[in-house]
């Protein structure tokens, strides 16, 4: 047993079960005025617990602290400038917390009769048509609960489509600088992945797609601008390829940060699109959620959009228009969740847009393009771009692509390397060895919301690094020194991750267990 009086006892590394004490307490509700029933009178036996919650028995202050030093650890947005390519980490105005958590938004039960949720449902289907407005396609549904969620009820609508057309297809194509989630959200709708190539200038290989667009092709997945930060040149040649095919476009929405208010998908051909509300509106993002990516669709995949749509009905004998939630949809592809999505997010986004207006959507997306090409432009300079060549060298839009080789070759040292020494300058790294056809890959993303003075920071800190290399490449490879935990044994972490506590009543024998002895070597502080 440790000695309780040695402050190297661990306190660090607690975590809130290891901290519970029995019968410690940090809220004590009133006893309960109204009638108890028994809960198998409330829920079907399928769903009551065999045994009771194994939960933290703590202290309210002891709580707060716990997680307090948690986020404490934690990099964030509101900290330093986190230029993580393709994820859009743009600052979260903070007036979209206190509008989301209004009583009438914070407290909306999901199981509301329709009748007495009307705020909400004007909310919602006036996000709706902003987003419709905003991809140029007439009909949106609001259900999907993250962008890999809207990119599996794109294809599930693709799949409906072409059956209800006589034409079921088993193949989708996908670029190779497709977003990760493509292929697997491909496989899960159980369709065929069929990878295309990228052309001399960083878009789709046009040979390779009309060699592969035949009529077994459901749909091509297309991110655009892609993941190397480029509009592609040749977008109507391939939307025409495409449909030529008999296939949809679906248009990923992650890099839509780029062109809001100034290209529509729906314009240029696009049947459907998801959108990311946490990269291009603002709702926070990460964490596990709560998220959501809605979809815009063409008038032909309407009629396959899941239940329910929010809807606007006429008013019967004089009395006002109402808003409902419509089931009767015979084509529809069903449910893709529970209730009607994330109601705190649709607040988020709509107060957004609400902000800025269409011209300043326009703006907002103008400036990140500005932001990108300006921090390239000082990447491209002499000490750094021996080193971080930029992959695909044209006018970007929202990112860029560089590649480590030069410092892997010259220095010694690694992309991972020179990411984990950002972290001792308060600069998280961009995103790393993605996408896969660049080597040595940094994909950096600096958003509209940062200024020069930080920009300028960011280039100066990647100068800094490279010359730091030169003189000892060492102090890279062994970096990160000032973060709360130091460099981990990753392909530890992987093979053996401890992935859920095991409580105090659980049997360590048992096989159905999860087992949460600690890997060794996983990582030190």
């Amino acid at each position: 047993m440790s000695d309780p009086l040695d402050p190297r006892a661990g306190e660090d590394t607690l975590t809130i079960f290891e901290r519970s004490r029995e019968g410690r307490r940090a809220f004590v509700p009133p006893r309960c005025d109204v009638p108890e029933l028994p809960v198998e009178e409330l829920l079907p036996q399928s769903a009551v617990r065999d045994r009771s919650a194994e939960l933290p028995e703590i202290t309210e202050p002891e709580l707060v602290r716990h997680y307090t030093t948690l986020s404490s650890k934690n990099f964030h947005l509101d900290e330093g400038f986190y230029p993580l390519g393709s994820c859009t980490m743009k600052h979260n105005p903070k007036l979209h917390e206190r509008v989301a958590a209004v009583p009438g938004h914070a407290r909306l039960h999901p199981l509301q009769d329709p009748e007495y949720a009307q705020g909400a449902l004007e909310l919602m289907s006036r996000l709706q048509g902003a987003l419709a407005e905003i991809a140029g396609l007439p009909h949106v549904s609001l259900q999907p609960s993250a962008g890999s969620h809207g990119e599996l009820a794109g294809l599930l609508l693709t799949r409906a489509y072409h059956e209800a057309n006589g034409e079921p297809r088993s193949k989708v194509l996908t670029p190779d600088t497709a977003h990760g989630t493509n292929p697997a959200t491909v496989t899960m709708a159980g369709y065929q992945v069929v990878k295309v190539g990228t052309d001399p200038d960083g878009g789709v290989d046009l040979d390779d797609l009309r060699a592969k667009a035949d009529a077994d092709v459901a749909c091509l997945m297309l991110t655009n601008p892609n993941t190397l930060g480029l509009f592609d040149r040749n977008i109507e040649e391939i939307e025409r390829i495409v449909h030529d095919a008999g296939a949809t476009l679906y248009y990923d929405g992650a890099n839509l940060n780029a062109v809001m208010g100034i290209a529509r998908p729906g314009d240029i051909g696009f049947d459907i699109v998801h959108f990311n509300l946490h990269k291009t509106f603002t709702q926070p993002h990460g964490g596990g959620g709560p998220g959501a990516g809605p979809i815009a669709v063409a008038d032909r995949i309407e009629p396959f959009l899941p239940v329910p749509q929010v809807v606007r009905r006429p008013g019967r004998n004089g009395t006002e228009p109402f808003f409902d939630l419509e089931y009767d949809r015979p084509l529809s592809i069903g449910k893709m969740r529970g209730f009607q999505g994330n109601f705190g997010v649709f607040v988020r986004t709509y107060a957004y847009i609400r902000s800025l207006g269409g011209d300043g959507l326009k703006e907002a997306s103008q400036v990140a393009v500005l932001n990108a090409n300006y921090l390239k432009a000082l990447l491209a300079r002499d000490g750094i771009a021996e080193y971080l060549p930029i992959a695909f060298d044209r006018t970007c839009m929202h990112e860029f692509v560089v590649s480590g080789r030069g410092a892997k070759e010259r220095l010694g040292v690694r992309t991972l390397d020179i990411a984990k020494r950002m972290l001792d300058h308060r600069v998280h790294p961009p995103t790393v060895y993605f996408p896969l056809l660049v080597e040595e890959a940094l994909m950096i993303e600096p958003t509209e919301t940062e200024t020069k003075e930080r920009l300028d920071h960011f280039a100066g800190v990647v100068r800094a690094i490279l010359e730091e290399a030169g003189d000892d490449p060492e102090i890279a490879k062994g970096a990160p020194y000032t973060a709360p935990v130091r460099r981990l044994d990753e392909a530890g972490a992987a093979k053996r991750p401890v992935v859920r506590w095991r409580a105090r009543d659980e049997n360590p024998g048992d096989p159905a267990r999860a087992q949460d002895a600690p890997a060794s070597g996983t990582g030190a502080m």
